[in-house]
């Protein structure tokens, strides 16, 4: 087996990687707070960790992937309820119609990106019982402490014993600063303790029964309580953007300790953010893309609409703790490299062999592996993959030669990084969708003529109208309508 090496979060260097138990991984990523449609940065974080899912799976590890669902609404501010609750009173919905919505699109979007299912997806509506367990188990260990029906952990208690910041690297009294306003309340001993469970005021929507009253669960325990349940009290590796480090993934290391005595992740990892035309994305500046409409192109930041897996080449381009910035020119950029890699790859059943190689195949493919193992290196990889472009072009061209068993090899190889590794879809699936979308099309345009024969011209254009819409154009003409997909 190769060995891999990746970045630990916790001792900011590269690390060989070494699983508890040879041969299997437990790996655990932050899921979404499904109150709105997941955004790109977003996309981007669970695209990061599907590659590095993929790479796992390739090398032959059996892998256990844990990716929860936050269907529990945590008060983040000051406002007086939670994101959930309060978009269910906007749309006049349940807060369950609420999270089935957004969880429908998140598993939309992520599907129409070419991301594998995780094994198990739970969610922290479904861990109520649980997350009371480890309340109670922190109470009775001396760590937590029930205030007025909340219960808070006491970060000043486990730091005489415990390194409150081993993870962030903060010093306790940062955190002072870096306390979420909900939890500075007076009824607190220490201004950085953070909610276990909070009493849940009259008009707070999500509320569970408890030995301290109805309330609901802190923000930071659903995640501790999943992955340890999943993945036992010590796992491999914990994933999530950079954002969770602190205080999130503070806290869950400080929960997991007060519950079972051990630090219980011994990897984590961290993917960094994406920006938008060199400046933070934001829904309120406009500076924002929505994953789908990448694909539509309705968006004043895109020239037109881009294939997913034109963006998914574009992502891979950067390496996942690296800062990406997203412009329109930089995914045509993309889209052109992708579509080179994609006329390559299908040039190479149609090559002539030779009784001689004049490219060193299992060099190449040992460097391929080589930018994998570097904790994940997937545009030097990209890098790599462009060598054989240029080859096999050669070898159109009768410049260079291969024999069988180099052909076959490099063909095997390139198919495992492209298609299995960075998840990229193959023309002919492309070619397929394309096929079927045309034959969708059709339909409505023979639904529009039969409008127009009624005379319904509402409807024609209404036809006409949505499909412009979305990039796809009707020409009339005296032999019939064509259509031309932008």
């Amino acid at each position: 087996m190769q060995t891999l090496s990746l970045y630990n979060s916790l001792t900011n260097k590269k690390e060989i990687f070494k699983p508890l138990k040879e041969g299997y991984v437990g790996m655990y990523v932050c899921g979404p707070t499904v109150y709105s449609n997941v955004h790109l940065g977003n996309v981007r974080s669970f695209m990061s960790f599907d590659m590095i899912y993929r790479y796992l799976l390739h090398l032959g590890y059996k892998v256990r992937y844990v990716r929860n669902i936050t269907d529990a609404g945590h008060l983040t501010d000051d406002d007086a309820e939670d994101k959930i609750s309060t978009k269910a009173r906007l749309e006049k919905l349940e807060p369950m119609e609420i999270v089935q919505k957004y969880t429908v699109d998140f598993h939309q979007i992520l599907q129409k990106f070419n991301l594998l299912s995780p094994s198990i997806e739970p969610t922290a509506t479904g861990h109520i019982m649980e997350q009371i367990k480890a309340i109670e188990t922190i109470i009775e260990n001396g760590l937590g402490y029930e205030v007025n029906g909340s219960v808070y952990f006491d970060v000043i208690k486990y730091n005489r014993t415990e390194n409150y910041g081993i993870l962030s690297k903060r010093k306790i009294e940062d955190a002072i600063e870096n306390t979420r306003v909900l939890d500075r309340q007076s009824d607190k001993k220490n201004p950085q303790d953070f909610a276990l469970w909070k009493k849940a005021e009259p008009e707070h929507i999500q509320r569970w029964d408890s030995p301290w009253g109805v309330g609901f669960p802190g923000w930071h325990l659903e995640c501790t309580v999943m992955s340890t349940k999943y993945l036992g009290e010590e796992f491999d590796i914990h994933g999530g953007g950079m954002d969770l480090k602190f205080p999130h993934h503070e806290c869950e290391i400080a929960q997991a300790q007060a519950c079972n005595h051990v630090n219980p992740v011994k990897y984590w990892m961290h993917g960094n953010m994406l920006t938008l035309n060199g400046k933070k994305m934001s829904k309120s500046t406009g500076n924002n893309i929505l994953p789908g409409e990448l694909i539509t192109g309705e968006n004043d930041n895109l020239s037109k609409a881009f294939a997913p897996s034109a963006v998914r080449f574009f992502m891979m381009q950067a390496h996942y703790r690296s800062v990406l910035d997203f412009s329109n020119t930089a995914v045509l950029a993309a889209e052109k490299g992708y579509g080179r890699l994609m006329e390559a790859i299908n040039m190479i059943d149609k090559l002539k062999t030779s009784s001689i190689s004049t490219f060193d195949v299992k060099l190449w493919k040992q460097k391929c592996y080589n930018a994998m193992n570097d904790d994940f290196n997937t545009p030097i990889l990209i890098a790599h993959l462009f060598e054989v472009v240029k080859l096999i072009n050669l070898m159109n061209d009768d410049k260079a030669f291969l024999t069988i068993a180099d052909l076959e090899d490099l063909k095997t190889t390139i198919f495992a990084f492209v298609y299995d590794v960075l998840g990229l879809e193959s023309q002919a699936n492309l070619n397929d969708n394309l096929d079927k979308l045309g034959g969708v099309v059709e339909v409505l345009i023979t639904l529009r003529n039969q409008a127009r024969e009624n005379k319904d011209w509402k409807l024609s254009d209404q036809i006409r109208d949505e499909l412009l819409a979305i990039g796809i154009q009707l020409k009339d003409g005296k032999e019939g309508t064509t259509f031309l997909i932008d």
